[in-house]
C-alpha cells in the first residue's frame, strides 16, 4: 500500500472489498481467499508478499 501511496479505505475501493474484511485483517481474524486474492490482484503481488502462515506452535 505504501508503494502505490494509497490507504485503506482506497484499496477496499480499488480491490473490490468489503470495510468489514479490512477491519478483520487489521484483528488478524479470518478472512476469505477470495479476499485475499482480490488485494493480491490488485497490488500485483502474491499471498506470501501480505502473509505469513503460522501454524500456533511459535514461541
Amino acid at each position: 500500500m505504501i508503494d502505490k501511496k494509497i490507504n485503506k479505505t482506497q484499496l477496499c475501493k480499488a480491490a473490490g472489498i468489503t470495510t468489514n474484511a479490512m477491519a478483520k485483517l487489521g484483528r488478524d481474524e479470518t478472512v476469505t481467499l477470495e479476499t485475499l486474492e482480490k488485494i493480491c490482484v490488485y497490488l500485483g503481488c502474491t499471498l506470501d508478499d501480505i502473509m505469513v502462515f503460522s501454524t500456533g506452535n511459535e514461541q
